[in-house]
């Protein structure tokens, strides 16, 4: 967002941090995980603020002192904005509704509680999440893996306020549109799941249905040696060898936008470049995509290949195409990822012996190439309507984006010229902020100046315990201040 959207003249902007209290959340400290003495609090990470929804499917816990309880709880109403990941996870977010009734947040984790309830919290995240996204692009920093965004930068974050009743008008329009749209979506992504499943019983199906149940080892099919690949430097002059990523075999996509140019002695890669029917096989990745497997069919020595992958060549007696669909299927799948070896850290690898073992339906050359022709006929059928659902997703996505442009250009709902302006509820909060800042700042009775006892023929004694009475109750202490308006620079 380089240029703010038009708002209607009863609207007012304002930033983030002038209308809400803005803070950060916990850091683990390792040390105090094992005192059984601090309370065990759960707390929410990036992973469980998603655009528009609280994922509570997996909630971590950590021990912390009860004042960072106290001082991090979040209460309904309170919007929670992502300060790093990926770089579209900046500021993506949505409001606690008070789902568990102690809960924290972790410092990637920006909680805005906004004051006097000047604007509704739903409002904020959708401008946050959807019509600011180009902003928190601009704003962000990157690093070499990962993006984040200040408590700083954040609090200065553009926020358009219209007035309260339209507020509540803005609010209805939007969830009654944005349902119907989650339920179209919702539906195309249970589509797509469906359509994953059917592909893989195409896929089984064609080759149970064979003529000889017998299998036989994948090794026999060999024509050379399985060949595990090289991984050499990424040149910084641009001169080196081709080399495919892990994404060219995880997507199935043979571009160059899946290649790198790698600095590689000519000997060290003369037998790794690649040939039309070469199957490469994810040696090691995830546990979901360990043992993934493409078939190339591109040009003879267009790449070589790293050292996480397996180059297979087969000889007469199997069709690439066959043995590829059979590696596709959830059958081998799951055998690769039950003989995968480490499977308890990031990356499970699987050897050349468990490649081997595969196990290939014994069929002629002839019944494979039938099969191939039976399955590549229904799957472009399946594609089709892969196809028709990524259009309406698109579409769905662009419906979504306007009707929030529209709801913050003042064209989702009329205008109601009664409306007091959003400019009164600024003022407003701007005037409590400041009576908060002067009742923050008066004098306590231990500083106060002491009257003069001949002004007043009763008058008590003054003594030193007068001097050293506490502060009154409702000066709130520094730690609160501080919580409060962390910019203010208030001590006691």
């Amino acid at each position: 967002m380089t240029s703010l959207p038009s708002i209607p003249d009863s609207w007012a902007w304002t930033t983030l941090g002038e209308i809400a209290d803005v803070v950060g959340g916990v850091t683990k400290d390792t040390k105090k995980q094992s005192d059984p003495t601090l309370p065990l609090v759960p707390y929410l990470r990036v992973a469980n603020v998603q655009r528009g929804r609280i994922d509570l499917g997996s909630i971590a816990e950590i021990r912390v002192p009860p004042a960072v309880v106290e001082r991090l709880r979040l209460l309904p109403g309170d919007v929670l904005l992502n300060e790093g990941g990926d770089r579209d996870k900046l500021g993506r977010g949505w409001v606690w509704e008070g789902q568990l009734s102690e809960c924290i947040h972790q410092n990637h984790v920006f909680r805005a509680r906004i004051h006097g309830n000047v604007l509704h919290p739903q409002i904020l995240a959708w401008f946050a999440n959807e019509c600011a996204q180009e902003w928190f692009a601009s704003n962000g920093k990157q690093t070499t893996n990962l993006a984040s965004i200040s408590l700083s930068t954040i609090k200065r974050l553009p926020v358009p306020v219209p007035p309260k009743s339209e507020q509540q008008r803005i609010v209805r329009a939007l969830e009654n549109h944005l349902s119907h749209l989650s339920t179209v979506q919702e539906m195309l992504f249970s589509a797509e799941a469906q359509m994953v499943e059917l592909v893989d019983r195409i896929r089984t199906d064609a080759i149970e249905t064979a003529t000889s149940t017998q299998t036989r080892p994948l090794e026999s099919l060999l024509r050379e040696p399985l060949r595990n690949g090289y991984s050499g430097r990424a040149s910084a002059d641009g001169v080196g060898v081709r080399t495919l990523t892990l994404t060219a075999v995880t997507k199935n996509q043979f571009t160059e936008t899946n290649t790198k140019i790698a600095t590689a002695e000519s000997a060290r890669v003369r037998d790794l470049w690649l040939e039309p029917g070469d199957i490469l096989v994810q040696r090691s990745n995830t546990p979901e995509l360990v043992g993934t497997s493409a078939l190339f069919n591109g040009e003879k020595q267009w790449a070589v290949f790293p050292d996480l992958l397996i180059r297979v060549r087969l000889n007469s007696e199997a069709s690439p195409d066959f043995v590829q669909l059979v590696l596709q299927t959830s059958k081998i799948r799951h055998f690769f990822k039950a003989s995968a070896k480490g499977l308890a850290g990031s990356m499970p690898k699987i050897d050349q012996g468990t490649i081997l073992r595969t196990p290939i339906p014994a069929l002629p050359v002839e019944e494979q190439h039938e099969i191939v022709g039976r399955v590549a006929k229904r799957l472009a059928e399946v594609e089709s309507l892969a196809e028709l659902i990524d259009r309406v997703k698109v579409q769905a996505a662009a419906l979504r984006g306007r009707l929030l442009t529209n709801a913050f250009e003042g064209r989702l709902v009329p205008q109601d010229p009664t409306d007091a302006p959003a400019e009164e509820l600024l003022q407003r909060i701007a005037t409590e902020r400041t009576a908060s800042v002067k009742q923050m700042r008066r004098p306590s009775r231990r500083t106060a100046v002491m009257p003069d006892p001949r002004l007043a023929e009763d008058a008590a004694p003054v003594g030193r315990s007068d001097l050293m009475r506490p502060m009154p109750a409702d000066v709130p202490s520094a730690e609160t201040q501080e919580a409060l308006f962390p910019e203010e620079g208030l001590s006691s």
